[in-house]
């Protein structure tokens, strides 16, 4: 298979020897973050590869970004502990001032810094963004926070959160997702201050947690771009969050494919490899026909981002396209181990559980298919 920046590749892939089987199976079982993997990538400047070199980083692109998640992923380990620290930089690099870029990114980049929380989705309001109630209400150099977000991930070990919040109510703009509004705010100085922060144990490690906003002041110059047009800029980040996520699975895919094949080859029943069974060679195969074309449509994606070109269609279809040839190639590995698959030593379960998540969030697939029909192939809206 072609493979694009295979010098990231290797070095990625070298990192990620450090760091077996063994070290992701304690943290599942402790539901402990990685922050030794962490601070890794981070020194290795993994982390700071979508940040300008003006702010200390390596100035490089999403295509750049993609690769070295891909290839996390394909080693076994599991991207979802820091990948947001790529995407949600876009917002700010995009949209915010001066100011807040030379507060923030050569800090991430350095990684002093970590901006690795983003806070949209709300309990009552689902996939439907434009329906949230976190409010933050102007008072005088502030504004007050009220509100609640659910599945904020990785707040806990994070310095910065990205936070959606309604400045105009719902009803008092021309669309319904005008009036919603971007902070950066400072969750270090924020703690005990009308800020609750709940962890929710869920079915893969992946630290995510309930926020509470009860009358959280914070000030003006946190408010990212202009009042209630956040949801314009959210944008931004959610195609490079799409495009990137995309990459994670194609990466968890080869994962799979390679695991399965492996083991295919070596099992022997009945005196013969099984893998020399078309009922178990032609799922393997056939998972490697999807992971492949998935992958194209990433780097499709990719392309159109750092071109600066409309990306929507490309970026919603490789995130699900590339979850689903994951979960093919999962499925196809947890039959091809059999009962052995469900013993947490060959790492199958684990990754099987992981990689169930992206064709829920972030965006499930219903809400990509809805886009197409809509945006793509001028259907009515269906919702």
């Amino acid at each position: 298979m072609d493979m694009r920046h295979q010098d990231i590749r290797d070095s990625v892939r070298q990192l990620c020897e450090g760091f077996p089987g063994e070290y992701w199976r304690e943290k599942d079982r402790d539901r402990a973050y990685p922050t030794e993997f962490v601070q890794e990538l981070t020194q290795s400047g993994f982390l700071a590869c979508l940040i300008p070199e003006e702010y200390g980083g390596s100035g490089l692109g999403v295509s750049e970004g993609a690769a070295i998640l891909e290839e996390i992923q394909a080693a076994g380990c599991n991207g979802g502990a820091c990948h947001a620290q790529m995407y949600t930089m876009g917002t700010v690099l995009r949209h915010g001032s001066e100011d807040q870029k030379r507060m923030l990114l050569p800090g991430i980049a350095s990684g002093e810094l970590r901006l690795q929380a983003f806070g949209v989705t709300e309990p009552t309001s689902g996939t439907d963004t434009s329906r949230i109630r976190t409010t933050a209400v102007r008072n005088g150099d502030d504004y007050v926070v009220n509100g609640q977000k659910v599945w904020t991930s990785r707040i806990e070990h994070s310095d910065f959160m990205l936070l959606l919040a309604r400045t105009a109510a719902r009803d008092e703009g021309e669309r319904p997702h005008d009036g919603m509004s971007v902070f950066l705010i400072d969750i270090r100085e924020l703690k005990g201050k009308g800020l609750e922060i709940k962890p929710i144990r869920a079915m893969i490690n992946h630290a995510t947690t309930e926020v509470f906003f009860d009358d959280m002041r914070i000030p003006a110059d946190t408010l990212v771009g202009e009042e209630g047009k956040g949801f314009r800029y959210i944008l931004d980040g959610m195609n490079a969050e799409r495009i990137l996520i995309g990459s994670e699975t194609i990466g968890d895919a080869r994962w799979f494919i390679d695991k399965a094949s492996a083991y295919a080859c070596e099992r022997t029943v009945f005196d013969r490899p099984i893998g020399q069974n078309q009922g178990i060679q032609f799922p393997i195969a056939r998972a490697y026909a999807q992971m492949s074309a998935a992958k194209l449509m990433v780097e499709r994606a990719a392309d159109l981002f750092d071109a600066g070109e409309p990306c929507g269609e490309e970026a919603n279809m490789c995130k699900m396209l590339g979850s689903e040839a994951a979960w093919a190639a999962a499925e196809s590995c947890m039959q091809t181990h059999g009962g052995f698959a469900f013993a947490e030593e060959y790492d199958v379960e684990r990754k099987f559980r992981e990689a169930r998540l992206y064709q829920i969030a972030p965006v499930s697939t219903n809400l990509i298919l809805s886009y197409i029909a809509e945006h793509v192939l001028g259907m009515p809206r269906s919702f």
